[in-house]
């Protein structure tokens, strides 16, 4: 996902265009690279910028062929004695091949650095620290994207083994940041005006077992829950064998945290999930599923793997019939991807026309149990976050649903604004009336 983020100050003349590729765990770290550039004027025009950064994504080859493209298309952009920076996990993983394939960068960094980088344009050298950099309280961030909503990264690295994910490799174990370090920086974000958290990492339900936490997740809950003016809250990437049943119920039992469920299981197949190093099996899984299922008006997104090495006809179709029967509210399909330093590279592949078939299938399916979870919305009142104006007309407004995440889930539609004040970013309480497509129509009630 490319994001060209939009931030502006007159302090000075010289001009920053940054792109963040990638996930939101990379939105982060740009945002802190913002922080240590607020001289800077931060311009959507990168032929008018004095300095360019690409804050590159590295995790399959699809990410590696954008933040490739995207370096290339900035290049040729460029007004001249320009800086062109690369960072992040592309960098991080390919250091030496990409500084040797690609003289037309200027400065190259990883994934340690960030808070670095305005050492490294003043100096025009690059760095690669040997540890992953994690923001913490103290770190500088110019949130982007919104004046309520924004991430908070927990943790860096995973301590888990999937046979498929190079990020271990280059993103190392598990690094927690304490409770006591995130509250702060929550507590700060509220101060200046921000209600919203989507909580994140790469395993997020492993939060804190590197410090000593049993399960640091209800702990955390616990004490976001305590933090006046947090209204709204939500946990992204929990992973199957770290999420327990306390857990899902303590998320369910919050009157903060939104009783949303996201756990990509890649796969239920047992063969496969023992192919795939997944560390549980297809009962235990399901077991987690149907016990979030139980709670009242979940939310559970996942994300399947099409093709990985070893997945047989009848695994896929296993998954496919389970899928349909499960019907999640959202779930993402990947195309099996790869990658030289994991496992599953010296395993026999599955042919790429059986991949693409099999992706085929599952968006498929996937478009069929999204349009079911709308419209179990048809009828409800529910709380929303007036966002803006929508992209169908200028008189009809965007919202989104607070069991939706940021950026992921979609957004609804305002077509009656029953004559209340308009303020974007504020909560509302509205009524869904309609699915026209694949959009939720709803009228405003009131302000909340």
């Amino acid at each position: 996902m490319l994001r060209r983020l939009k931030w502006k100050t007159d302090l000075s003349n010289k001009k920053l265009h940054l792109v963040s590729l990638g996930c939101t765990k990379n939105l982060v770290d740009s945002e802190v690279m913002l922080g240590r550039l607020k001289e800077y004027k931060i311009s959507d025009d990168a032929s008018s910028a004095d300095v360019i950064i690409v804050n590159t994504c590295g995790f399959i080859d699809a990410a590696k062929e954008e933040s490739i493209n995207t370096i290339l298309t900035l290049h040729e952009e460029r007004k001249e004695n320009s800086l062109l920076v690369v960072s992040g996990c592309l960098t991080e993983r390919y250091q030496e091949e990409l500084q040797r394939d690609l003289p037309e960068v200027d400065i190259f960094t990883g994934v340690g650095d960030y808070e670095k980088i305005d050492k490294m344009i003043a100096e025009k050298k690059g760095l690669f620290s040997p540890e992953v950099y994690l923001a913490n309280e103290n770190s500088e961030r110019v949130i982007t994207g919104s004046n309520t909503h924004a991430y908070i990264k927990i943790a860096e690295g995973c301590n888990q083994t999937c046979s498929f994910c190079a990020i271990p490799s280059f993103k190392g174990k598990l690094h927690s940041r304490t409770l006591l370090s995130i509250e702060k920086e929550v507590k700060a974000l509220v101060n200046k005006g921000f209600y919203e958290f989507s909580f994140i990492s790469q395993d997020s339900s492993s939060f804190g077992r590197d410090i000593g936490l049993k399960d640091g997740l209800i702990d955390l809950i616990k004490i976001v829950e305590g933090i006046e003016g947090v209204k709204v809250a939500r946990i992204l990437y929990l992973y199957p064998s770290t999420t327990t049943f306390e857990l899902i119920d303590t998320i369910a039992d919050s009157k903060t945290f939104e009783t949303y469920y996201d756990m990509p299981i890649q796969q239920i197949d047992d063969t496969v999930l023992k192919m795939m190093r997944r560390g549980f099996g297809e009962k235990k899984t399901i077991e987690l599923l149907e016990h979030m299922k139980s709670k009242k008006d979940a939310f559970i997104r996942t994300s399947i793997i099409a093709g990985h090495p070893g997945e047989s006809d009848e695994a896929f179709e296993r998954v496919c019939d389970f899928i349909r029967e499960f019907k999640f509210d959202r779930f993402n399909v990947f195309y099996y991807s790869n990658e030289e330093t994991t496992p599953a590279f010296t395993m026999k592949p599955v042919e790429e026309e059986v991949i693409e078939e099999r992706v085929e299938v599952l968006e498929e399916i996937a478009n069929v149990t999204t349009n079911a979870s709308l419209e179990k919305m048809l009828g409800k009142t529910i709380r929303v976050i007036l966002e803006g104006e929508s992209d169908e007309h200028e008189y009809i407004l965007s919202a989104r649903p607070t069991l939706w995440a940021k950026d992921i889930d979609g957004d609804i539609l305002i077509n009656d604004t029953s004559d209340l004040e308009v303020l974007f970013g504020a909560l509302y309480e509205a009524k869904i009336t309609e699915l026209a497509g694949d959009r939720l129509l709803a009228t405003l009630i009131k302000r909340v």
